[in-house]
């Protein structure tokens, strides 16, 4: 365990607990601050009537991220601070940012969790409990080959895809079997663990019932005349439920400030549905009166995803919205690297936030050379649309810094919930909700499919997956799928060079122009900072 000074000063997971009315027994430990809660204890004190649920989302970033957890875990201290009783649902750290570009994702400053080395790392070992699921179907489904092959799988037409929790490019497309008696040579590669359909099961299901018959739905190929091949015909469900079992209930940690967090599953925003687990929501709902969840990315990905995939499926809708932005993100959003040039990106994201019929306030992460000129741009911009736009100081401040955001969610909380708007039914056809998204969010002039895209629709339409909704996979840091078009670009081409059936997590994912579900690493790694310091904490972990 981590011997940071931050841990050192935390109070015992028990402690914490109880701020939601868990008791001991409920809990069980993964050293002192950190813990896995027992579902079973959860369902004989919940309410019957959910609490209010804030969905934290941004503008579109920079490649280091403009501050979505931090400001998720500053709120939330700010509303334990107004002596209400609050929970954050985060997403698990993957090691793919963690030694790649972006680094860890536990907040910052005075505004993060602890243990951060712990839950950047393994944690509890989630991601590594899923990795090694849907490993497992993989070796089940090249054992398939192996031996008698009674399914008639087709060796060129599997699927399933291995996977990692690492950013490795070399592994993206590769052949396996090589070495004369070990297999039927084919193609095949890896995701990062983070993208992969056993992640978005693991996210999307309620229940362990529910995750074995969404592992069993999942389409590993097919066979030589076309039938699609499940996971459950090669009898892989049950085992990969019994490896996820311990990981599918929520773990619980907390923030500098002792204000429980819920954090649990993985999924990316830009390649996948970008939520943190269905399980640990419902869970945080039932226990507290306001939860603090966030999507990844900016709006265009994570609030997107968030309605269409996860409220389609669940029924769980926010009832308020902030949007993070900051002075920086403006600025890298035009040539001119300014405030004003800037704006219309925040403003698209807002006009795209009002099709789903979400309250908004927009809170502007302060950074410390951030000018009060530029503070105040972005105000009278916002004000002028009538959203609020309020500073944060949660970084420098902690809690104390984002009370003001706290307040001004308030009023919002204590209405009726609003109706939100999906924005396509679940009728409309494959290509139909594709064009939907790429049109009306990130507002292209028209989509382009290639030829085998448009077979794997037709494929999966005449299969009976044409009312799944879909998640488009592409850079985060354009609504176009060219990371270099900033701002916001309006009448573009969006190119889907493919589509993937993820029917155990129900969607089709569409890969959208140069987007890997695999990353690579930058030219310099963030691994290559991180080291183990003279008393044996972990350093350089950004």
């Amino acid at each position: 365990m981590t011997d940071d000074l931050a841990s050192r000063h935390a109070g015992p997971i028990e402690t914490v607990g109880a701020k939601l009315g868990l008791p001991p027994t409920a809990l069980y430990r993964y050293g002192p601050l950190k813990a896995k809660v027992d579902l079973r204890a959860v369902a004989k004190i919940a309410r019957t009537k959910p609490g209010k649920l804030i969905l934290v989302t941004a503008t579109s970033p920079t490649e280091t991220g403009e501050g979505k957890t931090t400001t998720s875990i500053g709120l939330a201290d700010a509303f334990a601070r107004l002596n209400h009783k609050v929970a954050l649902c985060l997403r698990e750290p993957s090691l793919g940012p963690c030694f790649g570009r972006k680094g860890g994702a536990t907040g910052s400053g005075k505004a993060a969790l602890t243990p951060a080395e712990d839950i950047n790392l393994h944690f509890t070992g989630d991601l590594h409990a899923i990795t090694s699921a849907n490993n497992l179907l993989a070796a089940l489904v090249d054992n398939q080959l192996y031996w008698d092959n009674e399914l008639d799988l087709d060796p060129n037409r599997i699927t399933w895809r291995r996977a990692i929790d690492i950013n490795d490019r070399a592994l993206r497309h590769m052949v396996v079997g090589l070495g004369g008696g070990d297999g039927p040579l084919h193609e095949a590669g890896f995701d990062i663990t983070a993208a992969s359909e056993t992640m978005g099961v693991f996210c999307l299901a309620r229940s362990l019932t529910d995750l074995q018959n969404r592992l069993g739905a999942m389409v590993v190929g097919r066979s030589r005349t076309g039938r699609l091949i499940l996971a459950e015909s090669l009898r892989a469900a049950p085992a990969m439920t019994a490896l996820l079992r311990d990981a599918f209930s929520p773990n619980l940690v907390q923030t500098l400030e002792g204000t429980p967090a819920f954090v649990h599953g993985g999924p990316f925003a830009n390649i996948a549905h970008g939520c943190s687990s269905l399980v640990s929501l419902e869970t945080s709902l039932h226990l507290a009166d306001i939860t603090i969840t966030e999507a990844g990315f900016g709006a265009d990905l994570g609030a997107e995803k968030f309605i269409d995939i996860l409220g389609r499926t669940s029924g769980i809708f926010p009832d308020a919205v902030v949007l993070v932005t900051t002075v920086k993100a403006l600025k890298a959003q035009s040539a001119e690297a300014t405030v004003a040039a800037g704006v219309p990106n925040l403003l698209l994201h807002l006009s795209n936030l009002a099709h789903f019929n979400v309250p908004v306030v927009v809170a502007i992460n302060v950074f410390a050379d951030d000018t009060a000129e530029d503070i105040h741009a972005i105000q009278a911009v916002c004000q002028e649309r009538g959203v609020t736009a309020l500073p944060a100081r949660h970084w420098a401040e902690g809690g104390a810094g984002a009370v003001g955001l706290a307040e001004a969610l308030l009023p919002l909380l204590q209405g009726p919930k609003p109706e939100v708007r999906l924005l396509y039914p679940d009728t409309l056809p494959l290509a139909g909700k594709i064009e939907e998204v790429a049109t009306r969010i990130y507002r292209a002039g028209h989509v382009t499919f290639t030829p085998e895209a448009l077979r794997h629709l037709a494929q999966y339409e005449g299969e009976g997956f044409g009312h799944l909704p879909v998640c488009i996979a592409k850079t985060p840091y354009s609504f176009s799928a060219n990371p270099e078009r900033r701002g916001a670009p309006e009448g573009h081409t969006f190119p889907v060079r493919d589509v993937r059936l993820a029917a155990g997590a129900g969607f089709v994912v569409a890969l959208g122009g140069p987007i890997f579900t695999m990353p690579g690493l930058p030219r310099e790694p963030a691994a290559s900072r991180v080291r183990i310091g003279p008393l044996g904490a972990i350093e350089g972990l950004a």
